[in-house]
């Protein structure tokens, strides 16, 4: 299982923090993981935590329009950007800059959570991920990650159940 290793940047934990905020306000038992090395890919969380790949709840942040779309997509497949803009309502849907990704959601590339976030963001969440009975939803740093489920998700996110995937 996993094992514990402390938060170290100011930054970092300013953003698992607001996570965990976020998931108590929601009534979410607080279920974070903080595993011994960051998973910044699907197949790396789910080795880690002995699950699915396509349990893992990737938040993918986009530019709709030149606005954060929120996907947050199951590990086992990629997203479908012409989905997504369907979807959204927008013309262009593109992978957002690590940059564009931190202003929208105040967490870094590689450990983006589907909540904690400054300001509320507009969320697609991938129907694929009902298949699973839980899944695994990152919590702001790359080393960290909380257990839900699609429902939940759906609910945490204020988000869109849709077919996202490539």
């Amino acid at each position: 299982m996993a094992t514990l290793r402390p938060v170290t940047s100011t930054d970092a934990t300013s953003a698992l923090e607001r996570v965990r905020a976020e998931l108590a306000r929601a009534g979410h038992a607080d279920g974070i993981v903080e595993l011994a090395t960051d998973v910044p890919t699907a197949a790396a969380a789910a080795e880690q935590l002995g699950c699915q790949v396509g349990a893992i709840a990737n938040s993918l942040v986009f530019e709709a329009d030149g606005a954060p779309l929120l996907v947050v997509a199951s590990g086992g497949h990629r997203v479908d950007v012409r989905k997504a803009a369907r979807h959204a309502g927008v013309r262009k849907v593109r992978r957002a800059t690590p940059e564009f990704v931190y202003e929208a959601t105040g967490q870094r590339v590689g450990g983006v959570a589907p909540v904690g976030h400054p300001a509320p963001l507009r969320t697609l969440v991938d129907t694929a991920l009902a298949d699973h009975a839980e899944v695994w939803a990152g919590a702001g740093v790359a080393y960290a990650m909380f257990r839900t489920t699609f429902a939940e998700l759906v609910t945490l996110t204020g988000g869109e159940a849709v077919e996202v995937g490539a």
